[in-house]
């Protein structure tokens, strides 16, 4: 594993991590804390420390597997990502909250399913710019982060251009930028990854596998259950993502490279970017993104010094 220095939060991470939006049920299987445990020790097993979550994972799901795993472990161990800003309903179903009273509640409910009493990293969760304009809001997280609540605070943007946001990011004390970034989508590369690199802001790249169709595991035709976060997505827009991953694994991937491996390596080589968030459904899919690492040249600003 390789390891890089988070922005300005100075943390040291893995530059793969684990997303774990599948914990919450919503991406074809649900998960006990037995198969959550394995995921995540075999992640600690290779070399991996950074975990992202979100309150609207489940209801607080997630965060209950990963703490169920936490109180076994050495928290010290692990980078603690979560969200603040949505509340979970039913599977697909949210609404949002961002009042500085409510998102108060959403961060103790977040401490208890963790089973933490510090969360590293806070993240404003995929919200509109009228809801991150409330200089409230960031005055209650700024008094956490003063508690000891709170490590660190980042953002996770919506839209991938979005640098009003990116922007503003220094004057509320976020540290990292969180956004979706892949070989199918470069939209952060035209104004969030320069702002991000002119202000020293962490970047954890999202959806990396652009949901799973970078995997290499689907071809055109395929069809998802409707369990399956993905049933939701446009029909013509899949079978069109699907051919671009056909012509990509052709022309782009070198002969013999694993595709998924390659598309995380392919995140990683940008010098914005500090890690990758993949999720994963077993132990052997944590060993297959982990290997993205041995394809990644550490000549990166962001590379951990020793």
């Amino acid at each position: 594993m390789k390891y890089r220095r988070l922005g300005k939060t100075e943390l040291k991470v893995s530059v793969v991590g684990i997303g774990t939006w599948q914990f919450g049920g919503e991406w074809g299987m649900d998960f006990s804390q037995e198969e959550a445990d394995r995921i995540l020790h075999r992640a600690k097993e290779l070399g991996i420390n950074l975990i992202d979550t979100a309150e609207c994972y489940g209801d607080h799901l997630s965060e209950r597997l990963i703490g169920g795993f936490l109180k076994k472990d050495r928290r010290e161990d692990w980078v603690v990502a979560t969200k603040f800003g949505h509340h979970f309903h039913d599977k697909f179903t949210r609404t949002n909250n961002y009042s500085a009273d409510d998102v108060l509640k959403q961060l103790d409910a977040s401490l208890l399913a963790l089973q933490t009493d510090y969360i590293d990293l806070y993240q404003f969760h995929s919200g509109p710019d009228e809801a991150f304009d409330n200089d409230e809001l960031w005055t209650v997280l700024d008094k956490q982060v003063q508690a000891g609540k709170i490590r660190h605070l980042g953002l996770s943007i919506a839209k991938n251009d979005n640098i009003h946001q990116t922007g503003s990011a220094p004057k509320v004390n976020a540290k990292t930028i969180q956004v979706v970034y892949n070989r199918l989508d470069r939209t952060p590369e035209e104004q969030v990854f320069p702002a991000c690199m002119e202000n020293d802001l962490g970047v954890l790249a999202r959806v990396p596998l652009a949901s799973g169709y970078l995997s290499g595991k689907y071809k055109p035709g395929s069809v998802f259950a409707e369990n399956d976060v993905r049933h939701n997505h446009d029909q013509e827009r899949v079978r069109s993502l699907l051919q671009q991953v056909e012509e990509i694994k052709q022309n782009e991937v070198p002969a013999g490279t694993d595709m998924a491996q390659w598309a995380l390596a392919w995140c990683l080589k940008h010098p914005a970017v500090t890690a990758v968030i993949p999720g994963c459904k077993s132990p052997s899919q944590v060993e297959a993104n982990a290997k993205a690492a041995e394809l990644v040249n550490e000549d990166h600003p962001q590379a951990w010094k020793a």
